[in-house]
């Protein structure tokens, strides 16, 4: 299974960094490809297929520019299935799961924001990041999360009746 989520991630990451207008779905199928090993709740698989995408990822895309484009992916998007899995599996209350998910990805987003500021110099927008990156970044993530939920109960079903077959 871990093999299968690192190919459809590894692929959908690469095609969202070479088309930056489908960056953000590659996020999220990448994530929900991730997903695939926690529906078995095999941890060990989910560690091994979100690293082995980034290293195939990083091989396919090069280190040049694009490496920028996968930072979102390597600070939150690859490590939303597994926290959404602890989530359940400790059973947090869901509005402060949401909160401390958001806090983290507006974070993400900031640094993320930062570090293109950092190396592509772009600083007339500099004074307006923050409240623009926080509340984009939250309402996004709002819908993300939902969005990736519902898919993500989706593909377990899925797997689950793969698995009783």
């Amino acid at each position: 299974m871990a093999g299968v989520a690192t190919a459809i991630a590894t692929l959908f990451l690469a095609v969202g960094n070479f088309t930056s207008v489908l960056m953000f779905v590659g996020y999220m199928v990448a994530s929900i490809a991730l997903s695939l090993p926690l529906a078995k709740k095999s941890y060990i698989g989910y560690a091994l297929a979100y690293v082995a995408t980034l290293l195939l990822t990083v091989l396919i895309i090069g280190t040049a520019g694009y490496f920028i484009d996968l930072l979102p992916f390597i600070l939150f998007f690859g490590l939303h299935p597994l926290l959404n899995d602890l989530q359940e599996r400790l059973q947090v209350k869901k509005w402060l799961a949401f909160l401390m998910k958001c806090v983290w990805f507006d974070g993400a987003m900031l640094l993320f924001w930062w570090l293109v500021v950092q190396t592509t110099g772009v600083s007339w927008l500099d004074a307006y990041a923050l409240p623009i990156v926080l509340v984009g970044s939250t309402l996004y993530f709002a819908l993300y999360d939902y969005a990736f939920y519902r898919l993500n109960q989706q593909v377990f079903a899925l797997v689950s009746r793969i698995l009783k077959k």
